[in-house]
């Protein structure tokens, strides 16, 4: 029988140090993408839209921390072109954040006695975030006013009518021996798929007009927008940018430019940041507080919020 599937393979090296095993555990517990994916003993599975076809992912780590590799196998519909398999490449990448240099931050970490013991447990840890900004800023637009298990509910109603799912079959250990198993993988749709959405079957969908008129303006923004530009471009410019879609205001906005893009070079305080700053350093931290906590690490002030909030 003809497989319904198309795969490649291939070898990705991520920058020193990574341990593949605290990403697991991080993508494990992470809500807005929980049971999305399929997390065994060294393996993560999951499906994101590239290219506007939904793109399975199986990734294992072969390396070490400090000589990090992981080997994967792409899935589609439809037989790989050149340029598809580099879109794909790139995006896990980015998702899992491979190419991160945390040299520097842990540089200065090691010196703050708040904040070294929590490198030590989490050595090697590189950020995972959204699979794309568009999804993070779909998440920050479902959770506004809203409790995580509707937003969630929200989140799957719009990955089973706008997404996309791909049939795959991975081999897994078993007794003594490796098994296959087919899957489905769902991917959360891309932003030229919900700009295409009836409105009328959006707003049913998400049963709120404000959030999906907001969520469509979102989509066209997204869209339209040079997502390397995004990543690399003037950090003040790209958060104007964000902060001119109806509906991502400061906070969103901040959000993004962090879990959805990886501009680590700055941060913005909330409560549960503020909340693991004073667990860390043992004392009430106050947003001006947190900022003077904050200059310490620089560029890499991102990566001290990330630590700060998975050491708590």
């Amino acid at each position: 029988m003809t497989p319904s599937f198309h795969t490649v393979a291939g070898r990705l090296t991520p920058a020193a140090p990574f341990d593949f095993a605290q990403t697991l555990r991080f993508a494990e517990d992470f809500t807005p993408a929980r049971g999305e994916q399929r997390v065994a003993e060294n393996t993560l599975t999951k499906a994101i839209k590239v290219a506007g076809r939904p793109i399975g992912f199986h990734i294992t780590s072969v390396g070490t921390v400090d000589a990090p590799a992981l080997d994967y196998t792409l899935y589609d519909a439809r037989p790989f072109t050149p340029a598809l398999i580099a879109a794909s490449e790139d995006r896990l990448r980015f998702y899992l954040s491979l190419d991160d240099n945390l040299t520097p931050f842990y540089k200065i970490a090691r010196d703050d006695p708040a904040l070294a013991p929590v490198i030590e447990r989490r050595y090697g840890l590189h950020q995972i975030k959204f699979p794309t900004p568009f999804e993070n800023a779909a998440w920050a637009i479902l959770t506004q006013r809203t409790p995580i298990p509707v937003a969630r509910v929200v989140k799957d109603r719009l990955t089973q009518r706008y997404g996309g799912s791909i049939q795959v079959k991975i081999r897994v250990a078993g007794q003594g021996t490796d098994e296959t198993e087919g899957e489905t993988l769902w991917a959360f749709p891309d932003a030229p798929s919900l700009t295409a959405a009836d409105p009328d079957e959006l707003a049913g969908l998400i049963r709120n007009e404000r959030k999906a008129a907001y969520l469509t303006a979102a989509s066209q923004a997204f869209a339209d927008v040079d997502e390397q530009w995004l990543r690399t471009g003037d950090y003040d410019e790209v958060e104007a940018w964000l902060r001119a879609i109806p509906g991502v205001g400061a906070w969103s906005a901040g959000f993004i430019l962090i879990r959805g893009l990886g501009r680590v070079e700055r941060v913005t305080p909330n409560e549960p940041l503020l909340e693991a700053a004073a667990r860390a350093y043992g004392e009430p931290i106050t947003p001006a507080r947190f900022k003077e906590l904050a200059t310490r690490y620089g560029d890499t002030a991102g990566n001290w919020a990330f630590y700060l909030r998975t050491g708590a």
